[in-house]
This record gives C-alpha cells, sequence and structure tokens, in this order.
C-alpha cells in the first residue's frame, strides 16, 4: 500500500473509535475503585492490551484489500459457527451463559467475532446473487445465513449478542434491493411476536389481573385452534388468488401467515428463555415490580445518570460505581457510570462519537463502487447502531436489559476486538470505495 493511500485512510472514523476506546479504560478503571479509592480489578490493564491489540489490528486490516476476503468469507463464517457450536459442548460457564471458550484469564467469546463473520458472508452472498436470484430465494437463504449462528448463541443462553443479527439481516438485505414486503414480513413477524409472549406476562405481573383473552395467549390449544382457523382462510385465499391472481388475496394469505407464525413464535420464545430473561423484559415495563430483584439494575442505572446532572460528579468522584450499588457496571453499565461522573455534557460526547462513526460508516455505504463493500458497510452500521441504542437506552431505562455491551467502552477482549476489525474493514473500503 503506498503513501497515498494511506494517507486516504478515514482518521475521522479510526479517530472516534479510539477515543471510546480511551474512555472506555478510563471508566472501568473508575469502576474497577472502591469508595476509599482502592483499585480492586485490574481490568483496566487488560483493557488497555485488547484496545492496543486491536488498534494494531485495525490499522493491519486497513492496509489490506478488502477484497482478497471474498472468496475466503464463506470459511470465515463456517469456522466461527463452529466455535459457536464447540461452545455450546466444552465452552465456560460465566452467570449461566457458556459462551466463553479458553484457559484461565485467556479467553474468547466466539459470538462476538460470529457477528463480523456474519456480515462478511451475507455480503458476498447478497452481491453474488443479485442479479440471478428471486427477491424471494435471496431473502430465505439470508434467514439461514443469519438465523444458523444466531440460533446457536441463543442456546447458549446469550439472548442480547442473538438479537444483534436481527437488525444486521434487515439493513443489509434492504439495501441489497430485496422486496420490502418479505423485509416487512419478518419485522412485522418479530414485533408482533413480542408483543403476543409480553402480554400475558404483563396482565400478571403488572396489572395483578386475569384476563382470559391474554392468558390464552400463551395456551398451545388456543394457539393451534386460531392457527387452524386461519390456515383454512390462508388456503381459501391462496385459491382465489392461484385463480384469479387479485392482490387483495395475496394480502389476506399475508396477513393470515404473519398471525400464524407470531402466535408460535411467541410460545417457542416461552420455551427457549430462562427466567431471568423474562423477568428482565418484565421489569422493562415496570421496575418496580421487583426493585430489589430484576429491576434493581434499572432503577440503579437510572438514578446514576440523573444524578450526573449537567456536568457530573467528576471523575472517580461517582458513588453508584465506588459504593458497588450498580451490578456489572463494567460491561452492561459502563455508560451509567459515564454519566454521572462526566454528567450529560459526557454523555452528549459519547453519542456525538457514535454518531461520526454511523454518519462514515453511510458516507462508505453511498459512495463506495463495489456492492460487496457496500453492504459490508451496511452491516458494520446497523451493527454499532444497535449496539448504541441498546445499551444506552437499556441503561436510561427506556429499553430491555439484554446484555449487550457498549462498543469500544465496555470491558471485554472479544467485545473490543471484532468492533476495531469492523473499523478495520471499513477503513479498508473507504481507500478502495472508487476501485471496482
Amino acid at each position: 500500500m503506498n503513501l497515498k493511500n494511506i494517507l486516504a485512510i478515514d482518521f475521522l472514523l479510526l479517530f472516534a473509535a479510539l477515543i471510546l476506546t480511551v474512555f472506555g479504560v478510563l471508566f472501568i478503571y473508575s469502576s474497577g475503585t472502591d469508595a476509599s479509592g482502592t483499585v480492586i480489578s485490574d481490568e483496566y490493564a487488560r483493557q488497555i492490551v485488547f484496545g492496543a491489540l486491536g488498534l494494531i489490528g485495525a490499522l493491519a486490516i486497513s492496509l489490506a484489500n478488502y477484497r482478497r476476503i471474498y472468496n475466503l468469507s464463506l470459511y470465515f463464517y463456517l469456522g466461527a459457527v463452529l466455535l459457536i457450536a464447540y461452545t455450546l459442548i466444552a465452552g465456560r460457564d460465566i452467570n449461566g451463559t457458556r459462551a466463553w471458550i479458553g484457559v484461565g484469564y485467556f479467553g474468547i467469546q466466539p459470538s462476538e467475532f460470529a457477528k463480523i463473520t456474519t456480515i462478511l458472508f451475507l455480503a458476498w452472498y447478497l452481491d453474488f446473487s443479485r442479479r440471478s436470484t428471486s427477491d424471494l430465494k435471496r431473502f430465505f437463504i439470508s434467514l439461514i445465513i443469519v438465523f444458523t449462528p444466531m440460533l446457536l448463541i441463543l442456546l447458549q443462553p446469550d439472548f442480547g449478542t442473538s438479537l444483534v443479527f436481527i437488525p444486521i439481516l434487515l439493513v443489509m438485505t434492504f439495501v441489497a434491493g430485496i422486496s420490502v414486503r418479505y423485509i416487512l414480513f419478518l419485522s412485522l413477524l418479530i414485533g408482533l411476536s413480542g408483543l403476543i409472549f409480553l402480554v400475558p406476562y404483563w396482565q400478571k405481573n403488572v396489572l395483578k389481573i386475569s384476563i382470559t383473552a391474554f392468558t390464552m395467549l400463551g395456551n398451545i390449544r388456543f394457539i393451534v385452534l386460531v392457527s387452524v382457523f386461519l390456515g383454512i382462510i390462508f388456503a381459501i385465499a391462496f385459491f382465489g388468488y392461484m385463480r384469479y391472481s387479485k392482490r387483495y388475496f395475496y394480502w389476506i394469505d399475508y396477513v393470515s401467515l404473519l398471525i400464524i407464525m407470531s402466535l408460535f413464535t411467541a410460545w417457542g420464545m416461552g420455551k427457549i428463555l430462562k427466567e431471568y430473561q423474562i423477568n428482565r423484559l418484565i421489569v422493562f415495563i415496570d421496575p418496580y415490580v421487583d426493585p430489589r430483584g430484576a429491576g434493581w439494575h434499572i432503577i440503579q442505572s437510572v438514578t446514576a445518570i440523573g444524578s450526573g446532572g449537567t456536568f457530573g460528579k467528576g471523575y472517580m468522584q461517582g458513588t453508584q460505581s465506588h459504593y458497588r450499588f450498580l451490578p456489572t457496571q463494567s460491561t452492561d453499565f459502563i455508560f451509567s457510570i459515564f454519566s454521572e461522573e462526566w454528567g450529560f455534557l459526557g454523555g452528549a460526547l459519547v453519542f456525538i462519537l457514535f454518531l461520526t462513526i454511523c454518519l462514515r460508516l453511510l458516507k462508505i455505504v453511498r459512495s463506495t463502487a463495489d456492492p460487496f463493500g457496500c453492504y459490508i458497510a451496511t452491516g458494520l452500521s446497523a451493527m454499532y447502531i444497535f449496539h448504541f441504542l441498546i445499551n444506552v437506552g437499556m441503561a436510561m431505562g427506556i429499553m430491555p436489559i439484554t446484555g449487550i455491551p457498549l462498543l469500544f467502552m465496555s470491558y471485554g477482549g472479544s467485545a473490543l476486538l471484532s468492533a476495531m476489525a469492523g473499523i478495520g474493514i471499513a477503513l479498508s473500503i473507504y481507500v478502495r470505495r472508487f476501485q471496482f
């Protein structure tokens, strides 16, 4: 790579990621200090190592031509899927989740790297199939590509990480030109399934009453009965569409299938999700349902952010963190500690830095001449935006607790290394955005 290409790197994108990483190290150190000023955790030291390795890796990747991984993307993807499957068998169990492999301090979380490899392979497929395959087939195969690692991660169980794959799929297929009706169907299926799943728990735990219609939503016999009825409607409408080619028959089938699949998906969620995961969703609606249990995280996080005011209490002066009121404060709730000590202005700075990353990635999406590079940048944008919105929303009490880290800032080697690898790939695409 010549000097001209080196100078063409998007330094604004790189610096935004680097500044967030530095913030992360500072506040991981703060969160690892108790009220007396004693350092009780060496997580910050390990994060410095991860950050240095991530920066070196990002720069090394940016110097290479990303097109070289075009024909290797399948192997990266399969390798990540096999590693995730291996964690289900021989992985390390941490806090009830079997998602890590390794010995002692050295360990990796394959699911973090699977997000990148899935983006690469899906980008390859969408580029490979864009001229010769129908939209329905492209979307169906894209579902298989994304749902394979996603379902394996859900079995670990890691509900938060598995969710990240959904926006990646939706945004990448949209930019790839797949029909909106297929993307909309999946979006509505996810939303409606979540609503059907939560309603029975909401009326039981929040309203404290029993409404028969809501309770029946979790009854498999009721679900089967409704599905049979809608299945008959679907068959009649399908026959009508094939016979008369009227669009309203198509949409009757569309809605009928959506409701049937939503009912069974919601029932399946009840079988897969653990009790603590369900409780997290319930306390999102009302954290005071269980203020000293599942609702404790949200209450303490909102308290920490609110107590920071405009300018914050000052670095290393936060009470929620140093008195250990907030659990998992170096990972899931790093933004809460940051906002308590640096206030609204500090939080706004984090918003600006993430906005900078997303805007630079969107510039790559708009300007690159290579569809493969465009799709990769799109997937990376979806990943970074989703992580930010869910984690910060979770800390502010406007999103359910899912265990999704704040990329670059939360403690975790695998998350930081994969996030920096994504930046490196984006930099490589940016330098070569006019080459195709």
